[in-house]
């Protein structure tokens, strides 16, 4: 069996691009939107939780929304009396995976120079 491919990102933080620069390349993260704003789905505290989100995780995309609207969710519930204590580790759970730990923070590799540059503009224009 074959191992898997190791995203260039991860390859450059292990070094692996540097030592084997031919095998990364040619590889491109592909390019994801911005956040956007909370899904109409949600009620005013989870929306609150949402955008609260967005501005403290700037790093957040498009492809992030399942997890945030879980997290925004999850944030609300957390206002109510009877909360059980598994929401808690459930919104632990969606912090760290959306990088919203101090732990997890170190892993987010993010640029703020740029980030509505498309990778792929120096070639097409």
């Amino acid at each position: 069996m074959s191992r898997t491919r190791t995203p260039k990102a991860i390859a450059i933080i292990t070094g692996q691009a540097d030592k084997h620069p031919e095998r990364f390349n040619e590889r491109v993260d592909p390019p994801v939107g911005a956040i956007g704003p909370a899904p109409k789905t949600l009620g005013p505290i989870e929306r609150a939780a949402w955008n609260s989100f967005a501005i403290e995780m700037p790093w957040l995309c498009a492809s992030d929304k399942w997890i945030v609207g879980l997290a925004s969710r999850l944030s609300a519930r957390t206002h109510e009396a009877d909360c059980p204590i598994g929401i808690y580790a459930q919104l632990r759970l969606c912090l760290s995976s959306m990088g919203g730990t101090p732990a997890d923070r170190s892993r987010v590799q993010w640029n703020e120079d740029d980030p509505d540059q498309d990778p792929a503009s120096e070639f097409l224009n």
